[in-house]
């Protein structure tokens, strides 16, 4: 990289972090830092504005928007409460009591928002006021629902994940199946967290049977909803796009006439609602695209691929492991759609270079970038649960440091057991991961 390309490098990059610390939002701190960029180089305005539209010219984007809805479909009809308490009678009386509800709840609904942010929210309106009244502290309450809510970005319908395969160009099928065992090690973990060091809170009888069978009953048409998108994307039947239009269809049909009928008359706002908030990431990503695609053009990637080589060789594990702590870095200061848009050339290069398998990478970085939804200075989902239960970002990050293991546990995991996190697509969806059929006609061949 010559100098001169070094120098429009940090004065793009240190007029993003400048302005992202002074509150701007993350989406015109890209683009001021890419207009910066493009007048200090040959590269027309022109370009970078059909660079913008490019950027979210993607089909497999249009999932997002669906997701989003279904997720505010099931909060604003209130059908959610009926999950929680089916996670109420499944684990309630387990010390931790309300914790325990609240990790186990969280991993039902992650399955259908595909939204931290959503998550924080739902976890927020419905369990916060009765933890604070059984005894819990704020800032527990704040780092356990924050801490929870990333697993929304690791199983299916997750949106990172679909960010991450249309910009990557790999299988979203591979990446929610694959983001599965991460996220049950997420959930479990904090499990076990709150059973041995959390608060005791309220010891509840265990639920009989008829009360389980009751609430499970009770449930039963919500959670119906992840098995309608994952399952209908593993078979082929259709695409994550026409997977999240049938779940809407489904809320809409089943859901909303039999649980909630009189609930039609505000479904234009939540459509509404649904749209204001994919307006976010959508403005996000095509920053974060022409900010990438210049980065790109002044040779970044290959710089920082070439540094990460250096060190590390073509060994995948070191590969994995220098890119899990640059993205930890990078995550502590931008949002995970635009960090994954940015990098992914120096992503696809290391990928390529030390013949790791795509979905494998994918999965790790994932993991990683949810983790930074927790960690300071940004850490949105902290900031957002301290915001919701009204206890300041210092208190709850102290709370949520212990909580911190658990993610590292989990990114080792998933970097240094790749046939654990590729098992699942392997045996449902073997052409996600490049397995390809036998030439006799049975079975798949699949590499290494």
């Amino acid at each position: 990289m010559s100098p001169h390309n070094a120098l429009i490098l940090g004065i793009m990059t240190a007029l993003f972090l400048t302005l992202g610390y002074l509150g701007v939002p993350v989406a015109f701190a890209l683009i001021a830092g890419v207009l910066v960029g493009t007048a200090m180089t040959a590269v027309s305005f022109q370009s970078i504005i059909g660079q913008l539209f490019n950027g979210i010219d993607s089909e497999s984007l249009m999932a997002i928007p669906f997701f989003l809805l279904v997720g505010e479909l099931m909060t604003s009809a209130n059908v959610v409460i009926r999950i929680a308490e089916l996670s109420q009678a499944m684990v309630g009386h387990i010390r931790g009591g309300l914790a325990q509800v609240t990790t186990v709840f969280s991993m039902f609904f992650s399955g259908m928002s595909g939204s931290s942010s959503a998550d924080v929210a739902v976890l927020s309106r419905t369990m916060a006021k009765p933890m604070a009244a059984e005894g819990y502290r704020p800032e527990f309450v704040a780092a356990l629902i924050a801490a929870a809510s990333t697993i929304a970005a690791l199983v299916p319908p997750s949106i990172m994940a679909v960010v991450y395969g249309a910009i990557g160009n790999v299988s979203i099928a591979g990446l929610f199946l694959g983001g599965i065992v991460p996220g049950l090690m997420i959930g479990i973990g904090l499990m076990i967290y709150c059973f041995f060091f959390g608060p005791r809170g309220f010891q509840r009888p265990r639920a009989t049977f008829g009360q389980l069978a009751t609430a499970g009953r009770a449930a039963s048409l919500p959670l119906m909803i992840p098995i309608i998108l994952l399952g209908g994307i593993i078979t082929g039947w259709f695409t994550p796009t026409e997977a999240g239009v049938i779940a809407i269809a489904y809320i809409m049909l089943v859901v909303i006439p039999f649980l909630r009928p009189g609930h039609f008359r505000k479904l234009p706002r939540d459509f509404v609602q649904a749209g204001l908030v994919f307006s976010l990431p959508l403005i996000t990503i095509a920053a974060a695209s022409s900010f990438g695609w210049l980065v790109a053009y002044l040779r970044g990637p290959i710089v920082v691929a070439g540094w990460i080589g250096d060190v590390a060789g073509t060994d995948p594990g070191a590969i994995m492991l220098l890119l899990v702590l640059v993205f930890v870095i990078v995550g502590d200061f931008i949002e995970p759609i635009p960090a994954i848009i940015i990098f992914m050339p120096v992503v696809n290069q290391l990928t390529d270079a030390a013949s790791i398998n795509p979905v494998h990478m994918g999965v790790v970085l994932i993991v990683t970038l949810a983790f930074g939804l927790i960690t300071p200075p940004y850490g949105l989902a902290l900031l957002m649960a301290s915001k919701f239960v009204g206890t300041k970002f210092s208190t709850a990050l102290k709370a949520s440091l212990p909580i911190y293991i658990i993610f590292f546990a989990t990114i080792a995991f998933t970097i240094y057991a790749p046939k654990a996190i590729l098992w699942l697509p392997k045996m449902v969806f073997p052409e996600s991961v490049g397995c390809f059929k036998a030439p006799g006609g049975t079975g798949y061949i699949c590499p290494e």
